[in-house]
């Protein structure tokens, strides 16, 4: 049956591709294969250094790009003032104010050595 899912006939192509990987499979045996050997620690530690790195880089072009954007995100002109500037001038009242009380001459005690 064809694993395309159609539910045809394989083809003579097919045929034939199905037969010479069956014999490739079958050719190879146990001496043929490498032996199994675990990683040595120099991969493990060439790829942690690596992955540090490329950290390290990642962390560094992130802290630039803050400082650039926060430089040249900027106010471009002064900032306004706090509050709007208003002239000075009070309307006119037909109650005239009470006056301020003077300030207090000091006392003697205050005065005292």
């Amino acid at each position: 049956m064809n694993d395309s899912g159609t539910g045809t006939a394989p083809t003579a192509v097919e045929e034939r591709l199905r037969a010479a990987l069956a014999a490739r499979a079958h050719s190879v045996g146990p001496a043929d294969l490498r032996p199994l050997r675990p990683p040595t620690a120099q991969v493990r530690s060439g790829r942690v250094l690596l992955r540090r790195a490329v950290a390290s880089a990642l962390v560094l072009a992130a802290v630039a790009a803050l400082v650039f954007l926060a430089v040249r995100g900027g106010p471009s002109r002064p900032a306004e003032p706090a509050r709007a500037p208003r002239p000075g001038t009070a309307t006119p009242s037909a109650v005239p104010s009470p006056l301020a009380p003077t300030t207090a001459e000091p006392s003697p005690s205050a005065t005292a050595p």
